[in-house]
């Protein structure tokens, strides 16, 4: 009874941990989105790399998929919408924000991680994807950017993983609870393939 009872609490301590790290990583955006962490302060840098409890405290809106923005296809020139054909198809699996607060505006750094699989005319090469990224407050359109993420696919025995970001969403005069950060394949006019 007393080994149970030891994994068991040993078991919890672990998961609070855990919990806890990744709360810290949510928190602080983690790797690859707001940089490294940051180096061990020095007598005169501690003031300059001291977190302030408002930044703690601080909103940063999640990032949402677009509806019906989550995957693109690329097919064969001049059979497009025909399966048979498709080259490849990407599709988005996780975003993720971090948040910069100025005294002015906040900076916020967007990550999309995916995967693309060849299709049945699938072949070695680059595949060249139209991502948006949007931040809007209530209707008002904040920031919108077009992005051509190109991605080499060296195998097309399995899939081929990809991130991008954007470290560049400026949200004016800061975030509050009306702002929201969106972001999809975006293939309209304009877009490109």
């Amino acid at each position: 009874m007393g080994r149970a009872v030891f994994k068991w609490r040993s078991a919890t301590v672990f998961i609070l941990l855990a919990s806890a790290s990744l709360a810290g990583c949510q928190q602080g955006g983690g790797p690859g989105l707001a940089g490294s962490a940051p180096a061990p302060a020095v007598e005169g840098d501690a003031q300059e790399n001291a977190i302030r409890e408002s930044e703690l405290r601080a909103f940063c809106p999640p990032v949402t998929l677009r509806e019906g923005t989550a995957y693109f296809r690329t097919y064969a020139r001049g059979e497009e919408g025909n399966p048979d054909s498709v080259i490849y198809q990407a599709s988005i699996a996780d975003v993720t924000r971090a948040c910069r607060y100025g005294p002015d505006a906040t900076t916020m750094t967007v990550a999309v991680a995916g995967k693309i699989v060849p299709g049945p005319k699938g072949r070695t090469g680059t595949i060249t994807m139209p991502i948006r990224v949007v931040a809007v407050r209530g209707e008002e359109v904040l920031y919108s950017q077009l992005f051509r993420h190109s991605v080499a696919v060296e195998d097309t025995a399995g899939a081929t993983q990809f991130l991008f970001t954007d470290p560049n969403v400026v949200i004016p005069g800061g975030v509050d609870q009306a702002v929201r950060l969106l972001v999809g394949y975006d293939e309209g006019p304009g877009s490109g393939q």
